[in-house]
């Protein structure tokens, strides 16, 4: 079963290398958070902030992003295959080698 932490504050919080595979952030504040390295596969971030947060690294396969702010994100050798970034706001992120 995966864990449901809807609408929760995460801000600047340090999950490089976590495990958060199926796990259901949407609407959660994620704002400067350090996620490199981590596996968010399938994960649900519909709606979350992840303003300046740092995904370098991370395995992002299958992860929603539909409507979330993105806005300045590292995404550096991320991989995005089949994540949704569908009305997603990200003027100045960073992707590279994605």
């Amino acid at each position: 079963m995966a864990a449901k932490l809807r609408s929760v504050n995460l801000r600047r919080v340090n999950f490089s290398e976590a495990d958060l595979t199926h796990v259901n952030l949407s609407y959660s504040c994620l704002s400067g958070a350090d996620l490199r390295n981590a596996n968010l596969w399938n994960t649900n971030l519909t709606g979350a902030n992840l303003s300046g947060a740092n995904l370098s690294g991370a395995n992002l396969t299958g992860t929603n992003f539909t409507g979330a702010n993105l806005t300045g994100v590292k995404f550096e050798q991320s991989n995005l295959k089949d994540a949704s970034l569908e009305g997603a706001t990200m003027p100045d992120g960073v992707v590279r080698d994605a």
